[in-house]
């Protein structure tokens, strides 16, 4: 492998992650070398998975030497700290809402960029990666504070619209944070699923009762 990608799929894995920056609000300023190690360590990722990641390999798809990622990171394990930090700072903007004062909207297009109904082999591939670096939390007690990070951004921004669906009288009067852990748990169980089984239809049907369930907790009763 080369630094220059033989096809389109460095490009698109690139788009992936930029779009996820496109307008983030990041507490912290990242250099443009950094960034194009963020990025090439995406490309490394969904070409080898976690266990087939090296530092080698990173710096492959970087096109310098291994010295230059050892310049900013003492090792693979500090690199995909960074990377995961790289994510969260960007991760707001993936589920920016423009519905303006419909939470009812704000919440579909929620539910639909973290599960729609199909993905294609590059967005499952996404998908897979993210599987495989959470299954590092279990031991890792970095990895685990970065996936906390994560969930508890979903659930404040899933919370958050509630809440404000409430104060507006779109919703009726519920525990937001309970109806927000409902939902992450069951949109986090069914990426599960998806990626570790080829149990097509079940998103499909995860879908129906979630927005099922959403209208039974948050419609108000007549």
């Amino acid at each position: 492998m080369t630094g220059e990608p033989n096809d389109g799929c460095a490009d698109r894995a690139d788009d992936e992650l930029t779009e996820m920056a496109d307008g983030g609000t990041s507490d912290r300023d990242w250099t443009e070398a950094e960034e194009e190690i963020m990025l090439a360590t995406y490309r490394a990722l969904l070409e080898h998975g976690y266990a087939g990641l090296s530092i080698s390999r990173i710096a492959d798809e970087l096109g310098k030497s291994k010295a230059s990622i050892y310049y900013h990171y003492d090792s693979k394990e500090v690199l995909l700290g960074a990377f995961l930090e790289y994510a969260i700072d960007q991760f707001e903007s993936s589920v920016q809402t423009e519905t303006g004062e419909d939470p009812w909207a704000e919440l579909e297009h929620v539910v639909e960029k973290l599960l729609p109904l199909r993905v294609d082999e590059e967005k499952r591939r996404v998908q897979a990666t993210v599987i495989g670096l959470r299954g590092q939390a279990v031991t890792s007690d970095a990895f685990r504070e970065q996936f906390t990070e994560i969930d508890e951004q979903l659930a404040a921004t899933i919370r958050d619209i509630v809440q404000r669906g409430i104060e507006n009288g779109t919703f009726r009067d519920v525990d937001a944070d309970r109806v927000a852990e409902h939902v992450l748990a069951t949109i986090n169980g069914a990426m599960y699923g998806r990626v570790t089984s080829d149990r097509e239809t079940a998103v499909a049907a995860v879908r129906v009762s979630l927005s099922s369930y959403l209208d039974t907790e948050l419609r108000p009763q007549s």
